[in-house]
């Protein structure tokens, strides 16, 4: 997984912003080659990005508790 800092990430979609409460919004985009991206609304220009098969894998890990210790 990459962490990048790139001023105005261009060829980048975003969706729109999942907040829960205390506005903690986090966003998810794709670029035209198909690489997946996560965000923080606090930070636009910071992102991790990955295969979309390293994403659906993070969710599904995440979906089944891997990590629920930082809860």
């Amino acid at each position: 997984m990459d962490v990048t800092t790139t001023p105005h990430a261009v060829g980048i979609e975003w969706n729109e912003a999942f907040c829960s409460e205390g506005a903690n919004c986090f966003r998810f985009g794709l670029d035209d080659s198909g690489r997946a991206y996560i965000g923080s609304t606090l930070a636009p220009d910071e992102y991790v990005s990955d295969s979309v098969e390293a994403l659906r894998a993070l969710i599904s890990a995440v979906k089944a508790g891997a990590a629920d210790h930082l809860l």
